[in-house]
């Protein structure tokens, strides 16, 4: 059964969701990110995922609030947003993050992912964010002309063991997921993804078992179109 992680992203100090990676139109659900951390965790959540979404487009800083979901939890916290270099990574993990994840420094500078995946090879993770196939950084501000299918590889060549596939145009749509992608990587990846964006159902989340082992879930959570916990 594909694991649901729940998904807190935080914008202007809230819990908001995004639609299709637009800054503009922003959701807001808890006013407290860690009231929306401890929502999920309450009802059984095994891992969550924590975005500061103003250090990704770099407009702001949600640091206090991230460390805060980090200590206050009793379950596991990926954690990711505007971790540019070393002393990010090393300030979320000392922190006690359990996975900190890079997207924007990840492609950008492969020497400092080689260097921290050499260091700490089971505490790295990379974001892979995308429109039409295509790798999207700087909070998903920025398009690239990276192709995700060639780019997956490279970054499991270099030792990195999650990988992180969001379809940024889909994202906090409710239009549900276009699997061909994810099909597409499983099939070039030695380990399959963890993948989010589109999520509208319990029919998509059904259509990833035997697929993927994990997905990140956070509109059709907040608005109850996606049953949790998950029991079948």
């Amino acid at each position: 059964m594909v694991r649901i992680i729940p998904a807190v992203d935080i914008q202007g100090g809230r819990a908001v969701r995004l639609t299709g990676g637009d800054y503009q139109r922003a959701q807001v659900y808890f006013d407290s990110p860690l009231e929306a951390a401890q929502h999920w965790a309450a009802l059984g959540a095994e891992l969550i995922h924590v975005v500061d979404l103003d250090r990704a487009s770099g407009r702001g800083d949600n640091r206090r609030l991230v460390k805060e979901i980090i200590a206050t939890l009793q379950v596991p916290v990926q954690v990711g947003g505007g971790v540019r270099n070393r002393a990010d990574f090393l300030e979320l993990l000392d922190a006690g993050a359990r996975w900190v994840v890079l997207g924007t420094a990840a492609v950008e500078n492969p020497a400092l992912l080689k260097e921290l995946v050499a260091d700490f090879p089971d505490r790295v993770a990379v974001a892979l964010d995308a429109r039409v196939g295509r790798v999207t950084i700087s909070g998903w501000c920025m398009n690239t002309a990276l192709a995700v299918r060639d780019l997956a590889p490279q970054m499991e060549a270099l030792g990195v063991r999650r990988l992180i596939y969001t379809d940024a145009a889909r994202d906090g749509t409710l239009g549900g997921l276009d699997l061909a992608p994810i099909r597409e990587l499983v099939r070039v990846l030695k380990q399959p993804p963890v993948v989010g964006g589109g999520v509208a159902s319990n029919e998509d989340i059904a259509r990833l078992d035997g697929l993927v082992r994990e997905v990140i879930v956070g509109k059709a959570l907040y608005e109850g179109r996606v049953s949790y916990p998950r029991t079948a």
